[in-house]
């Protein structure tokens, strides 16, 4: 294999191989992501314990599921300016070793009021997207950036899916083997992400290069373009239109991570375990979705070019719309599962869709682009938090616990949220595909006297 083929950008994605920089990456960047949302995610499932033992109201909860995804907008935004500069390696190392300290310590949790700040901490490890998607675009060729990047963050968002699915089960197990009881499990389950973190922090450090022929500082590299990236982000219009696109899809996306379990508990008397089972599968939907939304966005960019991806992003999104209206109306466990799958597919593929598109709004700002863009994913999330805040119903149940005992249970019912929240993405997805974009693609730079061009341009330095 020559040296241009080595160093360059990959054409293709197996993601059975692990040979060479640019697979070795693309797999410890999305498994690093996969445990980055294990642990963002770990304490959703496992909030009906926390919210009954530090006797949380409605207001509470709708405040901690706000602060859990409004600090990752400001993450995302200040880390695509960071993994412009410094490289996604050693970005990434320290996000980890930061993020952990949150994640270890909130099962010391007292009050309101330290969970609360703890919560918001842990939604800064959601910066890890942006990092992963730089990762991905840096070590893929144009043609193929859409396909790797959807899988990188289809395998990644799946983590929240897992945790949902396995955090109650953690929690029984320290339950089963002595080391705490039920109301306090949820305290010992959230080491396990916690040290996850650090382990990937090695594992980043270690084993992963910035660029397919080495790493920002060996190669005494910088950014050819002098100007500020963020700025040339900010300043392109289309970064805009896919900030509010992802702010309808993963946005929402997060919105059902994190009110799912206690949704599926309180408005169908689902068990801990059986709701977290349900929300799992929205999560590891991702596994395929994402992905396949990265593969027919790239097909499309082929025959029709960015606005044809734009097209394909706003059709998503109004199915999206259209399956959340009517999950919000549905009052069976059954039809709202699968009610959850239909809308959770296209809305996974939209999520996939969207950053097929944001390699090409700016090569020499990737990762601005990659941070404004998933900010805004942020940014939807906060919003629907505030809304569902707003629109949560508090009543009172007798449900029989698992002892057979008896007990009136304040609970909270969001299906008025579900059904606003649908209208509005339906709405989106209308705009969305209003906006033209009658700018030149910039899918056309693939390839210069045969030799695949790198999403980034660099020159060494002087």
């Amino acid at each position: 294999m020559s040296s241009i083929s080595t160093n360059q950008p990959l054409s293709s994605l197996n993601i059975f191989s692990g040979k060479g920089v640019q697979m070795r990456t693309f797999h410890i960047t999305w498994l690093t992501f996969f445990f980055s949302f294990f642990a963002w995610f770990g304490m959703a499932s496992l909030m009906p314990i926390a919210k009954e033992q530090l006797h949380l109201t409605k207001d509470q909860l709708g405040n901690i599921q706000i602060a859990s995804v409004s600090a990752t907008i400001i993450a995302r935004l200040l880390i695509g300016r960071l993994v412009d500069k410094f490289g996604p390696r050693l970005t990434y190392t320290w996000l980890l070793i930061i993020c952990s300290v949150p994640v270890l310590l909130i099962g010391t949790s007292q009050s309101y009021e330290s969970f609360l700040l703890f919560r918001l901490a842990i939604g800064v490890i959601g910066a890890s997207f942006v990092i992963t998607q730089f990762h991905t675009s840096v070590m893929f060729a144009p043609s193929i950036k859409g396909t790797a990047n959807a899988t990188a963050g289809g395998f990644g968002n799946a983590g929240a899916g897992l945790a949902n699915i396995t955090m109650p089960l953690i929690a029984s197990g320290f339950v089963g083997l002595g080391f705490c009881t039920q109301e306090d499990s949820w305290r010992y389950a959230m080491i396990v992400p916690g040290v996850m973190l650090l382990v990937f922090a090695f594992v980043y450090f270690r084993y992963t290069k910035d660029l397919p022929n080495g790493n920002y500082k060996e190669l005494g590299i910088e950014n050819e373009n002098k100007e500020n990236t963020f700025m040339l982000a900010v300043k392109d219009y289309r970064t805009w239109v896919l900030t509010i696109a992802y702010a309808a899809c993963f946005g929402v996306e997060i919105t059902i991570d994190n009110f799912a379990p206690i949704y599926f508990t309180d408005t169908f008397g689902a068990s801990l375990a059986t709701a977290g089972l349900c929300a799992g599968i929205f999560g590891l939907i991702n596994l395929f979705a994402r992905p396949l939304g990265g593969i027919v966005a790239d097909k499309v960019g082929k025959s029709y070019g960015f606005s044809g991806k734009n097209l394909l992003l706003a059709l998503l999104l109004v199915i999206e719309g259209i399956g959340i209206i009517f999950f919000g109306m549905t009052d069976q466990l059954g039809v709202a599962i699968f009610l959850m799958f239909l809308f959770g597919m296209s809305l996974k593929m939209a999520n996939g869709a969207t950053y097929s598109l944001v390699p090409f709004v700016n090569p020499k700002a990737v990762g601005s682009v990659a941070g404004i863009v998933g900010a805004g994913g942020n940014i939807g999330a906060m919003l629907i938090a505030f809304l569902f805040k707003a629109k949560a119903v508090k009543f009172t149940k007798d449900v029989i616990d698992e002892t057979g005992v008896s007990q009136t249970k304040d609970l909270i019912d969001y299906t008025n949220a579900f059904y606003i929240l649908g209208l509005i993405i339906l709405i989106t997805g209308v705009i969305v595909l209003a906006v033209k974009f009658a700018v030149k693609d910039r899918e056309d730079e693939i390839e210069v006297s045969g030799e695949v061009i790198p999403a980034v341009s660099y020159v060494k330095s002087k």
